[in-house]
């Protein structure tokens, strides 16, 4: 059974009605990126910042997967897929994904500010007072501008063994994660489906673009790539 390494972006989960990160002015909602999504910020002005999340979390509990996630997870029967994705959204979970790597965290988690180990399920609002069982304030579990990206050794290793890369919806323009396709063996097709694709033809070997938004991309890519 072939291993399929899918890396996704907010592209991916566009269509569900998740806002993307960030707009062309670099802002997100109205704010400097810098203000909610970065240890700085959050120092400065924790009670904005966790209502910032507050919003994102509680439109994320009112959206569903889209038909890209759903056909995603219905892969697994034919390949062995594994999800590496950008989004801290769980909709890839809910849509029936088995093995996903979020590299920038998980909105439906909190964590304590004092001990990164403390990570707690959560649905609801986090608010100042919230603390974990030390007695320390939680945050969102969410790898802000700054900070270690904890899963990027294990995607790196997972991306190293893909005997086919898919991309989607990201404009590969964020690292650590942009970096993740140097890993890719030589000979490993390489798929790229965005409706404004960032890289061009010639940039990777064995690589395939598919101008469209990820709902479309990813039938054309079983239809036409993917045969087993």
């Amino acid at each position: 059974m072939k291993n399929i390494v899918v890396l996704t972006g907010a592209g991916m989960s566009a269509e569900s009605g998740i806002n993307t990160f960030r707009d062309a002015g670099g802002l997100w909602e109205g704010h400097d990126i810098m203000e909610v999504a970065s240890p700085g910020g959050f120092a400065n002005n924790p009670e904005l910042v966790l209502d910032f999340y507050n919003q994102r979390r509680r439109q994320l509990l009112d959206v569903q997967p889209n038909a890209a996630h759903i056909a995603l997870a219905n892969l697994e029967h034919k390949f062995n897929i594994t999800i590496i994705t950008q989004n801290v959204d769980d909709l890839h979970e809910r849509a029936g994904s088995s093995k996903i790597i979020h590299l920038h965290g998980e909105l439906l988690k909190a964590r304590s500010t004092l001990d990164s180990n403390l990570v707690y399920k959560r649905m609801e609002d986090i608010s100042l007072g919230d603390n974990c069982e030390k007695g320390s304030q939680l945050r969102p579990h969410i790898v802000w501008f700054g900070e270690d990206v904890p899963l990027l050794e294990k995607a790196v290793k997972i991306t190293s063994t893909a005997d086919i890369l898919v991309i989607i919806g990201t404009s590969m323009q964020v690292y650590p994660a942009a970096s993740l396709v140097n890993y890719v063996k030589v000979s490993s097709p390489l798929f790229f489906i965005d409706p404004k694709p960032s890289i061009l033809q010639h940039d990777f070997n064995n690589l395939t673009i598919i101008p469209e938004k990820a709902t479309t991309g990813v039938q054309l890519l079983i239809d036409n790539y993917l045969h087993g």
